[in-house]
């Protein structure tokens, strides 16, 4: 007699599909197929945590759960530690194999996969991880990575499974079996976001095809504005952040949109939507090289790329070890009563939808970290509890490029009233999420301080704008100049860097470029 195949379980974490899902397909394709989540109270008590994740999370849940019972299985929710769940499963399962997609995630993700790993070898239980997204776990050079995504995104997404044969779930015994959990139930106290995103699969496709079909056409002129990237941007970031939607499904989305455009009649063909199309393209291609920084240095996450730079801000762990006027300036920051009301307009706006375009995250964070002179690792923190579509490799990545301590990115420093001006001429963005300053004209509600209008409804302004991007800069550069800080930066750059020719020649000239030019290219100031 033989005896049947030990099942397997297939443990979702950020992958919350069940289309273009190698451990899915891969375990229904072999044997039985136990379809697992974990609550784990350690991954909720992070401080890059917040309610809107955890909720967002539950609503890609309940899609992938009605996907499961409807395929004649169902998603069976554990709560407790991982290595608590595959023990409670080993006891009454047997032998199984664990399957689940590799995860680059943040310290704690990290620290969970060790532990889980070395549960499997003592128990002897086999796990298999598939590759998510375009991530190469072990990559050998940074120079092969290019050719490794295009390979990946040109074969075709991996379709659902046609027919899975489910472990019985309703046999588990009670212990850590539980339904679906709420935020408070894991100390999650900040409310939720009231007009972020809703989470699941059918919210993405249905975002992605709407973009595609018709919001993005003029994306690409139309995602630096504040006002108009909210209709204008694919809005489908917590989607991928949480593997509702795969990035592989994107590209081949936009090339038979792009096929579909070109098939017009000439007279018909929408250049500027190709041109968006090629724009968005290029984002989902960087949306992989900046999770590959933290895959290739797990450490990106709380320390300078380029270790030059330590020493460079106040680098207290916690925020009540900060200095009174840096903590100061943090929860000005943070609460948007800078006195700028463009920044105010636009963390206020984040503090109720979770979202805010590219430009003006880079925007919030430069101003945080040089005119504010704040280290990126408790401003970035905010921000990933803000951002319902955190993903902590393009995050952490770019709160360091934002803040210059990487040494191969060049430097920019917004000037934020010029941002001001330029994404909201009108000053209607900054009247809706400052309605102090709503009685103002375009003229005066960019620089309320010099109407006259602060103390009484609005702040006057934390600091003085040029003067601290004189200071930052200053301070920049003198690190910068430093050979030692240089050769560093080429071993950075060997590490990390983009490989596009373009990109490569601009740094190989910065390279060599003497003292006095470095002085004017390494900045890029947004006056």
């Amino acid at each position: 007699m033989v005896s049947e195949v030990a099942p397997f379980v297939v443990w979702f974490k950020r992958d919350l599909r069940w289309s273009d899902h190698a451990a899915l397909k891969f375990a229904a394709e072999r044997g039985r197929v136990l379809a697992l989540w974990v609550y784990e109270p350690e991954q909720w008590a992070q401080p890059d945590a917040s309610t809107q994740h955890f909720t967002f999370a539950n609503e890609c849940l309940s899609e992938l759960q009605t996907w499961c019972e409807n395929n004649g299985g169902e998603l069976v929710r554990l709560r407790g530690a991982m290595t608590d769940a595959l023990t409670y499963l080993h006891a009454q399962l047997g032998r199984f194999a664990l399957v689940s997609s590799e995860e680059s995630g943040n310290a704690w993700s990290y620290a969970r996969d060790i532990a889980v790993k070395r549960w499997c070898e003592a128990h002897e239980i086999g796990w298999t991880e598939f590759p998510n997204n375009a991530v190469v776990r072990r990559l050998p050079s940074r120079n092969v990575w290019t050719k490794r995504w295009r390979e990946r995104m040109e074969s075709d997404p991996l379709s659902p499974p046609s027919q899975v044969r489910w472990v019985d779930g309703s046999a588990l015994r009670h212990g850590l079996r539980v339904n679906e959990l709420a935020a408070h139930e894991f100390g999650l106290s900040m409310p939720d976001k009231p007009e972020r995103v809703r989470g699941g699969r059918s919210m993405a496709w249905s975002n992605l095809e709407s973009f595609l079909s018709e919001r993005g056409a003029r994306y690409r002129i139309e995602m630096s504005s504040p006002i108009t990237a909210a209709h204008s941007c694919s809005r489908i970031s917590a989607h991928l952040a949480w593997g509702a939607i795969s990035i592989r499904e994107c590209v081949h989305a936009v090339n038979a949109r792009r096929a579909e455009i070109r098939s017009l009649p000439r007279a018909k063909v929408s250049v500027g939507f190709l041109e968006s199309l090629k724009s968005f393209e290029a984002r989902l291609h960087w949306h992989c090289h900046f999770i590959q920084k933290l895959e290739d240095e797990p450490q990106i996450e709380w320390r300078n790329v380029h270790r030059g730079f330590d020493g460079l801000r106040d680098e207290a762990e916690l925020e009540s070890e900060l200095d009174p006027d840096a903590l100061q300036r943090l929860i000005a920051w943070r609460d948007g009563n800078t006195g700028f009301p463009f920044v105010d307009a636009c963390m206020r706006s984040l503090a109720a939808t979770g979202w805010i375009n590219f430009r003006m995250r880079a925007m919030l964070m430069s101003f945080a970290s040089y005119n504010l002179w704040l280290h990126w690792r408790h401003t970035g923190l905010h921000l990933a509890r803000e951002f319902t579509d955190y993903e902590p490799g393009i995050h952490w990545s770019q709160s360091q490029m934002q803040s210059g301590v990487t040494g191969i990115n060049t430097v920019r420093i917004y000037n934020v009233v010029k941002q001001s001006v330029d994404q909201d001429p009108s000053g209607e963005f900054i009247r809706r999420w400052v309605p102090e300053l709503s009685h103002l004209n375009a003229a005066a509600i960019h620089t309320p301080w010099k109407a006259g209008v602060v103390h009484d409804v609005y702040p006057a302004p934390i600091v003085d704008l040029m003067a601290s991007m004189r200071e930052a800069k200053a301070k920049i550069y003198q690190r910068r100049r430093d050979p030692e800080v240089k050769e560093i930066a080429k071993q950075v750059f060997e590490k990390h860097g983009s490989r596009s020719p373009s990109r490569e020649r601009t740094y190989r000239k910065k390279l060599i470029a003497d003292t006095s030019s470095l002085q004017t290219s390494l900045f890029e100031t947004e006056n």
